[in-house]
C-alpha cells in the first residue's frame, strides 16, 4: 500500500495546485485531476458501519477501462482503470477495527483509491496478483475506489471487498 499526495481537504488541494501554477507530469497516464472523485460513481455507492455483515460486504464489477494509471498519480500506482468517475464510493462510520480493501479477479488488478484523509492509495499484487489496501485505524468518511487491469485496457470481471477480517 502506498500513501500519496496529502492535503488539508480536497478543494484546498486542487486550488493549491492551480494557484501555484503546478501541473503532474504524464500526459498519457491518469493523474488525480483525471480522477474525478465527485463524479457519480459507475457501479453505485455502498454505506458501511464498523461492525457490518456480511463480511466480506462484496461488490461484482469489470474491472480496466482506457485511462491508464502511472506513478504521475503515485508510487505504486499502475494499471487501467475506467476514466474519470470511481468505480464504487464506500461511505464508512469507522470504529475500532481495521478496514481492508481488496479484489479477487481471475486476472492482475489493481487498486486506487481516494480516502477521506484526500490522500492517494494504491496497491498491485498484495495477495497474489490481487490488490488490497489496507487501513489500521481507518476514517469515517467516502472512499473514491476504482479498480485497474495491470497492463491491458480489456475490461475484466472482478469482485470487490471489503472486510474488518484480515483476508489471508
Amino acid at each position: 500500500m502506498v500513501a500519496i499526495q496529502g492535503k488539508q481537504g480536497r478543494h484546498a488541494w486542487m486550488g493549491a495546485l492551480v494557484g501555484a501554477g503546478l501541473m503532474l507530469v504524464g500526459v498519457s497516464g491518469a493523474q488525480a485531476n483525471d480522477l474525478n472523485w465527485q463524479a457519480t460513481p459507475t457501479y453505485g455507492s455502498v454505506s458501511l458501519s464498523s461492525g457490518f455483515m456480511p463480511d466480506p460486504h462484496q461488490v461484482s464489477l469489470s474491472a480496466g477501462g482506457s485511462t491508464q494509471v502511472t506513478s504521475s498519480l503515485g508510487s505504486g500506482c499502475a494499471g487501467y482503470v475506467h476514466g474519470g468517475a470511481p468505480d464504487v464510493d464506500l461511505y464508512y462510520d469507522a470504529g475500532s477495527l481495521p478496514l481492508h480493501i481488496y479484489v479477487e479477479s481471475q486476472t492482475d488488478t489493481t487498486l486506487v483509491i481516494n480516502a477521506p484523509d484526500g490522500r492517494w492509495y494504491c496497491n498491485d499484487d498484495a495477495i497474489g496478483l490481487d490488490p488490497m489496501v489496507s487501513f489500521p485505524k481507518a476514517q469515517s468518511g467516502m472512499y473514491n475506489i476504482w479498480v485497474g487491469v495491470w497492463g491491458s485496457s480489456d475490461l475484466r470481471s472482478a469482485t470487490l471487498n471489503f472486510t474488518e477480517i484480515t483476508p489471508r
